[in-house]
Formats: C-alpha cells, sequence, structure tokens
C-alpha cells in the first residue's frame, strides 16, 4: 500500500512539473495582445487599433495551422525518447526543421496571394486596410522564425522539458512588448512599429531556443545524420492529418464567430466576450494536454503500460477536478468576471441568459482536451483527424441548422456544447483501440 501510493506521489509530481511551466507559458499569451491594444489605444488612432486587431487576427489563423508541426513533433520525440533512441530524437527535430524552413520559405513566396485572399475575406475601411497591409508586410518576415520556434517548442516537450517553451513564451512576449514600446514612444512609429516589434521578439526567442539547444543538449548532434532525414512519409503524414483536424476545429470556431454576427452587433460582443471564459478555461487545460503528450509518448516508447495508464487516470483526476472548480467558478463569479472583461452594462446584462452554457463548457470540454494530448503523444492523428470530421460535419453544422432558427443564439452555443461534448466520447470510446499498450 505504502509503495504505491509512493509510485502515484512521483507520478503526480512528473504529471505537475510537465503541466504547470506549460499554464504560465500559456498565461503569458494574453498579455502581449492586452499591452498593443493599450499602446495604439492611447497613442494611435482607432484605424491604427483595427490594423493590428485585423493584422493579428490574419496571422493568428495561419500559424494556428502550423501547430500541427509542434504537436507532431512532442509524439514522435517522446516515443524516440522512450526507446532511448538518440539518433531518432535528433531525427525528428531536424525533420521538424527542415519543414518548418520549408513551409516558411514557400509562405514567404507565396506572400501576395496569401495577403490578398486574407484581405478580401477579412474586409476593412480603405485606410485600416492600408494600415493593415504595411503591418502585414512587415510582420510576414517573422514566419521562419515563428514555424522553427514551434519545431523546438514541440521538441523540448516532446524531451520531457517544458521548463524551456515557458522561458521562450515569457521573453518572446516581454521583447514584444519593449520593442513595441520603443518603435512606438521613441521612433513615432505606428501599427508598423508593432509588426517591426513582434518579427524581432520572434528572432529573439528562435536565437534562445538555439542557444538552449547548443548550451543543454550539443551533445545531440553526435547523433546527427543526414541519413532518413528527407524520409518524411510518417512524419508528414501524421502531421498532415493534424493539419486537417486544426483546420477543421478553425472552421468551427471561425464559423461560431460569423454566426455570432449574423444575429447582432450586440450578441457577437456577448458571444465574444463568453469565449473568454472557454479560453481561460483552456489555458489551464492545455497546461495538462500537453504534459500528456509527453508522458504517454515516453511510455509508449518505453513500452511501459502500466506507468501509461496511472498516467492517464492521474491527468483525468486533475483534470476534472480542474474542471468542476472552474464551474463552480463560473456559477459564482460570472459577475466579477464579466466586469473585468468589459465595463458596458448592456452587454454584461444581454450574456446573463447564456450564462449556464459557459457553466457546462469546463464539464463537457476536459476530455477532449486531454485525450488530445494523449492522442497527439501516441501520433494518433488518424483517429484525431476522424473525431474532428464527424464533430464538425456530423455534429456541429447539421446542429447548427436545426436549432439557430427554433433557439436563436442558444441554438449556437447548444451547437458548441455538443460539438466538445461529440469529440470527448469519441475520443473516450476509440482510446484503447487507437492508443498502443492501452488496451
Amino acid at each position: 500500500m505504502q509503495a504505491e501510493k509512493a509510485v502515484e506521489k512521483r507520478m503526480n509530481k512528473r504529471i505537475l512539473h510537465l503541466a504547470i511551466p506549460n499554464i504560465i507559458s500559456n498565461l503569458s499569451v494574453p498579455l502581449l495582445g492586452v499591452a498593443d491594444l493599450a499602446l495604439m489605444g492611447h497613442l494611435g488612432t482607432v484605424q491604427d487599433i483595427g490594423a493590428i486587431s485585423l493584422g493579428g487576427m490574419i496571422f493568428n489563423f495561419i500559424y494556428w495551422l502550423f501547430g500541427f508541426l509542434r504537436m507532431g513533433t512532442t509524439g514522435f520525440t517522446a516515443q524516440a525518447l522512450g526507446k532511448r533512441d538518440f539518433p531518432g530524437m535528433m531525427m525528428h527535430l531536424s525533420k521538424a526543421l527542415l519543414v518548418a524552413i520549408t513551409t516558411a520559405a514557400i509562405l514567404l513566396i507565396l506572400q501576395s496571394p496569401v495577403g490578398w485572399v486574407s484581405f478580401k475575406l477579412v474586409g476593412s475601411s480603405p485606410e485600416v486596410e492600408a494600415l493593415t497591409r504595411e503591418y502585414y508586410r512587415i510582420r510576414i518576415w517573422a514566419a521562419p522564425a515563428t514555424i522553427s520556434l514551434y519545431a523546438f517548442t514541440g521538441w523540448f516537450i516532446g524531451m520531457q522539458n517544458t521548463r524551456f517553451p515557458m522561458l521562450l513564451s515569457i521573453v518572446i512576449n516581454i521583447l514584444n512588448i519593449g520593442f513595441n514600446a520603443l518603435f512606438i514612444f521613441v521612433f513615432g512609429m505606428r501599427a508598423d512599429g508593432v509588426a517591426l516589434g513582434t518579427v524581432l521578439a520572434q528572432y529573439s526567442g528562435l536565437l534562445l531556443a538555439l542557444f538552449y539547444f547548443f548550451r543543454y543538449y550539443r551533445k545531440m548532434l553526435n547523433y546527427f545524420t543526414l541519413d532518413g532525414i528527407f524520409h518524411l512519409t510518417a512524419f508528414l503524414r501524421v502531421n498532415g492529418n493534424l493539419f486537417l483536424r486544426t483546420l477543421l476545429l478553425l472552421m468551427a470556431l471561425s464559423f461560431f464567430t460569423v454566426a455570432s454576427a449574423r444575429q447582432s452587433d450586440n450578441i457577437l460582443a456577448i458571444n465574444t466576450l463568453l469565449l473568454q471564459f472557454f479560453t481561460l478555461f483552456a489555458y489551464f487545460l492545455d497546461g495538462f494536454a500537453y504534459s500528456a503528450e509527453a508522458l504517454t509518448g515516453r511510455f509508449i516508447g518505453a513500452a511501459d503500460p502500466v506507468r501509461l495508464r496511472r498516467m492517464i487516470r492521474i491527468t483525468f483526476l486533475w483534470a476534472s477536478g480542474l474542471s468542476l472548480l472552474f464551474a463552480v467558478g463560473y456559477a459564482t463569479g460570472h459577475n466579477l468576471l464579466l466586469k473585468v472583461f468589459t465595463n458596458k452594462q448592456d452587454i454584461i446584462l444581454g450574456a446573463q441568459e447564456y450564462l449556464h452554457w459557459i457553466i457546462l463548457i469546463p464539464l463537457v470540454t476536459f476530455p477532449a482536451f486531454i485525450w488530445d494530448g494523449v492522442f497527439i503523444g501516441a501520433t494518433a492523428s488518424k483517429q484525431m483527424r476522424n473525431v474532428m470530421i464527424v464533430a464538425t460535419a456530423g455534429c456541429f453544422f447539421p446542429v447548427y441548422l436545426l436549432t439557430v432558427n427554433p433557439m436563436g443564439n442558444h441554438g449556437l452555443w447548444l451547437t458548441f456544447i455538443l460539438f466538445m461534448a461529440t469529440r470527448s466520447v469519441l475520443m473516450t470510446r476509440m482510446a484503447k483501440k487507437s492508443i498502443p499498450r492501452l488496451q
């Protein structure tokens, strides 16, 4: 009994050791957006605010699609670590960087058509569009650094090191704020200064990632070889599935915003505000999902089903406890949070009608977050893709079409809840057949 408790305690420590730095890293992300808006809100024009908002949205969409590179790299690397396959660990970083540099080069070559499509889809006033184009023209040059950082971040997590990604995120965001303030206060720049600050911060982050690698993982270079680095079939197959899964998720979330806007400006504002509750919860749950990625890959690589099952069970206990805490917090403290997000009383009052959906979000979504981490660690990307296809095409859009007219905005929220619930249920049912050594 004592021995079992000691094992459980060690597993808890290992999970928290990986999860907490990721949570801190996630919580540092909103700081940059708030700082940019504050700088433009006090020193720029309304058009400048619109430019960084639209430009940021374009790049968030583009770069979120490249999240597959981080996820795929984590799973492959963690499995190689579990096997003590040092050449494999080095090869997966090399492949990830090769894909990152290649895709970044393609993005730079195609920046004009990508920009043209983006501006056609976004739409804005001529002055805002002009400023956004300037912002886009500068920030696009951060692509090699930004996408390469996905590769390094995924590799560090796969190597069971979440401290470096945390430090990278914090340093990049602090430098970004500093550069932005310098260009705006000292050089009198506007939205173009925000874009340039982001470019410099991203390359600074890449230099720091290289420093960490050469300082702490220099010996891995002994295992570098060109043999196999261009054998990308399995790597691209897994990452291709993750790309499609991410694209479908983005489509659903983007449609949620579009459908909100179709109802009214007030509903758009209310739903945007309420989605912050989901985002806040996601910052915490993603920390445990990243931990599950790293440990699942390692235990599968080490052929250790006992520790794999124990880790999944304990991670789910943490996630369920956290989801209950958030649900109770949202039920009792929603007014306080709403007032933090906005001071507009009509929006706060309008949001009250939909708060029961917000309370459900943590309870319904937490299995999907954790299973995402487990499936990524197991490189079970085909199953993740299939679940997302069913959840999007078989649930999200049909439920929306059936409920939007009779239920209005409640129908949209029901659609979102059922979409996430479908993912949670399907991944739970598929886990034993999809995850090696979980049978």
